[in-house]
């Protein structure tokens, strides 16, 4: 410690000296350097993926203009307090039913102190899942997503026929392999583009989320998310406790790839929210089970106000939302991803691969909308 306050303090030493003997001279130097207009470039193409670009400006701090703010204010009187009440009311009948589906019965304890409901069998884990799903597409409703937009893509005839031709051609032991692996896959892989993307997978098949450990301690949303099977993090430590968690992930990976009994994950690759145009590298840790995934690509097509969370905070983004007339979500689901021998030798290769399937996906609808503006 002592030799780098040396070194750093003979630095400061150089540098005051070489003004000294300039100071007589005029210093003309720029404040910014000539490359500066390639830096400004390259630090928008590095923040764009999270630059907010509706009526209400970066951050949701813009200035708004005359008729928007006449909008809120009706919003703020009669749709804002209902929505509240309404939302308020559904976590508490859902939060009522998990305390009585749950009631006599311990949670399945595992390791890192992981503990849920989501391992419960019989009548009671078939109502949580049921009234979950349906409460959670109630919700979604009371925010204003009154439709959902949902496709499904499927393989195309000559990709199938190609997949067909291999199968033919391996021997017996491969094809056993190929039949276990053809089951459903182990986890769902999704963009990240606000907290309402929980609320859609809970509505359409109410999956496992990993969340902070704190979460499991707040009041209604605590006992909910252990229903879920959430997977908890301290993410606020950079312990070997996260090394812990990801080996927990894993494992619940290949478990509901195995049993079809068993919850399914749904984890964000991306590790954090975006504005929805882009698509940032993936994280390795969905791909360590080496199972298939079911890649789903989120939208949420605005013409005033965002639903993504990406530069704004909570309470302004949740007050936003409540005073839109309308919200929409576009849904568009990939047939599943069986990866390859090499694929699952990297799971680095099979994330990235995974990535650029969904990239591509974003950049056709993309495409086709544009054109059909145009057209129009």
């Amino acid at each position: 410690m002592e030799s780098e306050l040396k070194d750093l303090n003979s630095k400061q030493l150089k540098s005051t000296a070489s003004s000294d003997d300039g100071g007589s001279a005029k210093d003309d130097r720029p404040l910014l350097k000539p490359d500066a207009a390639e830096n400004i470039q390259e630090l928008e193409k590095k923040f764009a993926p999270y630059v907010r670009n509706d009526v209400y400006g970066t951050m949701g701090r813009g200035e708004l203009p005359l008729a928007e703010k006449f909008l809120i204010g009706i919003a703020m009187v009669t749709l804002l307090p209902i929505r509240v009440v309404l939302a308020m009311t559904v976590l508490v009948i859902y939060y009522l039913i998990c305390r009585v589906c749950t009631l006599f019965s311990a949670p399945n304890r595992g390791e890192d102190e992981q503990e849920d409901y989501a391992h419960m069998g019989g009548w009671r884990r078939s109502v949580i899942v049921v009234s979950g799903r349906f409460l959670s597409r109630v919700m979604l409703s009371v925010l204003g997503f009154y439709w959902i937009t949902e496709t499904f893509r499927i393989l195309d005839v000559q990709e199938k026929s190609e997949n067909e031709a291999k199968n033919q051609s391996k021997d017996e032991d491969e094809a056993k392999d190929q039949d276990e692996e053809s089951g459903r896959p182990g986890a769902i892989i999704s963009n990240h583009v606000s907290y309402l993307d929980i609320l859609y997978h809970m509505s359409s098949s109410f999956p496992s989320f990993v969340a902070k450990r704190s979460v499991a301690k707040l009041p209604l949303v605590g006992l909910i998310s252990k229903c879920l099977g959430c997977v908890y993090v301290q993410r606020e430590s950079k312990s070997s406790d996260f090394k812990g968690v990801s080996g927990v992930v894993t494992e619940r990976v290949r478990e509901a790839h195995r049993d079809k009994s068993a919850p399914m994950m749904m984890l964000f690759p991306e590790g954090t929210t975006t504005n929805g145009d882009y698509l940032l590298p993936f994280k390795t840790g969905a791909f360590l089970a080496r199972a298939p995934v079911l890649p789903v690509i989120l939208r949420y097509p605005y013409q005033r106000f965002s639903p993504a969370w990406d530069s704004i905070s909570g309470a302004r983004h949740v007050f936003f939302l409540l005073c839109q007339f309308v919200n929409h979500i576009e849904v568009t689901s990939l047939p599943v991803y069986h990866p390859s021998q090499q694929e699952k030798d990297d799971p680095k290769l099979y994330a990235e691969n995974v990535r650029r399937l969904m990239a591509s996906e974003v950049w056709i609808s993309s495409c086709t909308k544009a054109e059909l503006l145009t057209s129009n």
